[in-house]
């Protein structure tokens, strides 16, 4: 996890992120270094599809990382992760399903707006005949409908 960040390739990403076996290494990878790169987009689509359990766990580690820590970025940029968080809601391992809701759950925390689109997200995937997407949704359902989480975004509106 130490290392340059002016000296990682996609290569390196990719070489990486296929060793990882345990979620900390995978978070911490994200959170520290993965995230700081500027192919960071593009290794979420291309994780979000793979079979191995840490790789597409890193796509939705990203992306939850993203939403707390580029506070820069427009909604269109959280908004165009939307369909790989439904698509990918009806994995049942658990470091995935539990990577997809955190993604979807910080998505939903970073203004109003993208809260409502995030509701709407979670109530879609609710239908999916899928054990862990109806586990992500109502999870999700429940944290970005909160009491506090409403008012917290309802007062930053207002400022």
């Amino acid at each position: 996890m130490i290392e340059d960040l002016e000296l990682v390739t996609e290569e390196q990403m990719d070489k990486w992120v296929s060793e990882f076996d345990n979620w900390e290494i995978c978070d911490q990878c994200c959170m520290n270094l993965f995230r700081k790169t500027s192919f960071v987009d593009e290794k979420i689509f291309d994780w979000s599809t793979r079979e191995q359990e840490f790789v597409k766990r890193a796509a939705f580690t990203l992306i939850a990382v993203l939403a707390v820590h580029d506070k820069k970025a427009q909604d269109v940029k959280f908004e165009q992760f939307f369909p790989i968080i439904i698509n990918e809601s009806i994995d049942n391992r658990n470091y995935v399903k539990k990577g997809v809701n955190w993604a979807l759950r910080h998505i939903g925390k970073r203004n109003i707006e993208l809260n409502k689109k995030a509701i709407t997200i979670a109530e879609k995937i609710y239908t999916i005949d899928s054990k862990s997407a109806r586990w992500i949704a109502t999870d999700a359902l429940r944290e970005l409908k909160s009491e506090k989480v409403q008012k917290r975004l309802n007062t930053r509106e207002k400022t």
